[in-house]
């Protein structure tokens, strides 16, 4: 008589990792499937990279195109997968290039640690359509004058 073995139960660890993970990139909120945006290289070549490099990687690419993150959503997305594989408890960013092939040294960058009330209501502003560079501004970067 042939054995009934229990179905497959998802473990937790394999639920969590279908749950997107939100960075918000100058203004614009990306839903990152962490798993498929993996750096491919090995983990031991890129344990030896640091947040440092990947900012200056993120100040070419913003260099070149100061509105990656709306023009390049793939690159945008492949950025912030680096900075949250380097430095997890990080999920915003903020590139800002003065002009299209500025000296990449021109490019300024910050991040931010932002709590997960704030990026769920900008993610829901985004989607709404509501969500503008000044009120990314207002909400996280505060860099204009009020």
């Amino acid at each position: 008589m042939p054995q009934v073995l229990p179905r497959a139960v998802p473990t937790r660890r394999k639920a969590l990792s279908k749950v997107p993970m939100l960075f918000l990139l100058n203004d614009v909120v990306l839903s990152l499937d962490a798993a498929e945006l993996a750096p491919p290289i090995t983990r031991d070549r890129f344990a030896k990279v640091s947040l440092s490099y990947v900012s200056k990687l993120g100040q070419e690419l913003y260099a070149a195109e100061p509105l990656l993150h709306h023009k390049d959503l793939e690159r945008a997305q492949r950025l912030a997968a680096l900075i949250i594989a380097k430095t997890p408890e990080i999920n915003a960013a903020l590139f800002i290039a003065p002009s299209r092939g500025c000296l990449v040294d021109q490019v300024q960058v910050r991040y931010a640690q932002l709590s997960m009330e704030i990026m769920g209501a900008l993610f829901e502003r985004q989607k709404a359509g509501g969500l503008s560079n000044l009120e990314a501004d207002r909400q996280v970067w505060r860099r204009l004058a009020a």
